[in-house]
Formats: C-alpha cells, structure tokens, sequence
C-alpha cells in the first residue's frame, strides 16, 4: 500500500480523454493509519483539484495472501470515502469486469491492460505507476458503462416511438 494510482478522465458522448494520472505515495516508516490517512487526503485533493462527477474503483478481489486483500480493502475505503465526503457517487467494478471493458478479455494480463488504456487515451507511453494505469483502467471501464446505459435508454425510447 504504498502507491495508490489514480486517474481522471473527461468523456463526451462519444469520446474520452485523460486529463491526469498519478500515484499517491505514503511515506516510508509510516503506520497504517497514517497511510489510509494519506491516500484519504490524496484523493481528496484530486478531487478538490478535478471536480469529478463520478469515482469508479476495483473490488476486493480474491487474493492468495489475504493480508494483502485486506489491506487493499482498507485502501480503497479511503478513497471511497473521500468521494463520499464530496457527494461523488462510487461506482464498484470487479476485475473482470474491467478487463472485458478493456481489453475483451476477462483474463487479460496487466500489460494487455496497460497496452489498452496508452491505445485507448492516445497517451506517448504506458502510464506510471502501473497502479495509474489501473485506475485509469476502472475509469474507463465507467465511462464504457455509463456510456451503455446512455445508448440503451436512447434505444428503449425509440422503440417506444414507433
């Protein structure tokens, strides 16, 4: 839990593109608390900082050390809880669910990922920290959803139509 990635991108009805990316770090020696605590202010200032309509983060997912899954279940608290402070709604994605959207494979690795989201955003390279290019993984996978649900309301009305 040192790096925590975040991503924001803008999206038309038809496009999207990205207005920034980063870690957040936590210092090194630092306790746990003081680490949600800087992840929680992290997100916070970007939030402050891009005014975002929408937060979009991963699910816990299984992990084989549970320590791990559990720490990163505290993290994204933090960050779900600074949108909640904002009046952001949080949308929840699994990882699958965010690989398909991405790639069109649930099973995609993390440079298929990476690959994906530089192609997608027309970014010169793969963006840094990786955990970055994740966030901006899960953002696109919400415009990518938010965009379905759009084109299905519009289609549901024309049938109405005829």
């Amino acid at each position: 839990m040192s790096i925590t990635g975040y991503g924001i991108v803008q999206a038309s009805e038809e496009q999207v593109e990205n207005l920034t990316f980063g870690g957040i770090h936590a210092r090194r020696g630092a306790t746990f608390a003081e680490k949600l605590l800087t992840i929680h202010q992290g997100i916070h200032q970007v939030i402050q900082e891009y005014q975002p309509d929408f937060c979009a983060v991963e699910e816990v997912f299984y992990h084989q050390n549970q320590k791990t899954a559990i720490v990163m279940a505290h993290a994204r608290a933090a960050a779900m809880l600074a949108a909640a402070r904002n009046g952001i709604p949080v949308a929840e994605y699994s990882p699958r669910e965010v690989k398909m959207s991405i790639v069109g494979n649930g099973n995609a690795s993390k440079v298929q990922i990476q690959a994906m989201v530089k192609n997608i955003l027309h970014l010169p390279e793969v963006p840094q920290p990786e955990d970055a290019a994740d966030a901006l993984a899960v953002a696109l996978c919400h415009f990518h959803r938010l965009r379905f649900q759009t084109l299905t309301r519009q289609e549901n009305r024309n049938r109405k139509k005829r």
